[in-house]
């Protein structure tokens, strides 16, 4: 005689959103909303195919938005920790955090992969 061993159903979203998992720490806003606008995602490719520190004013030549308007959105983009800001003088230089923006892509996308139930992740279970 073999042994049936049933499955646990899928949880509903209110019992998966009760659970706290690795997931919730990875998703956050304000690093999703620094990639939200067409404007700060030109910035930051403008900025990281730049390969260096560069000023306000140099990376607003790259766009046609007011100086003022990027300065908004690059101090956004430093607050959420996708670019660096260092001061020289009166000058500000931007340069992209790239370590730990690919690090946190990439511990995101893991944790997002644990959770498919095509690979076998567990966010049925308990971990995601």
């Amino acid at each position: 005689m073999t042994q049936v061993r049933k499955r646990k159903p899928p949880p509903t979203p209110r019992q998966a959103a009760a659970r706290d998992g690795p997931i919730d720490a990875l998703l956050k806003p304000e690093f999703f909303k620094a990639f939200s606008h067409p404007t700060r995602v030109s910035l930051i490719a403008c900025v990281a195919k730049c390969g260096r520190g560069c000023s306000v004013g140099e990376i607003a030549e790259c766009c046609s938005v007011d100086f003022s308007v990027v300065s908004r959105h690059l101090a956004l983009l430093a607050r959420s920790g996708v670019l660096e800001a260092k001061k020289h003088g009166r000058t500000v230089f931007y340069t992209v955090r790239y370590a730990e923006l690919c690090r946190s892509l990439r511990v995101l996308a893991d944790a997002l992969e644990q959770c498919c139930p095509e690979k076998g992740g567990t966010c049925g279970g308990k971990s995601c």
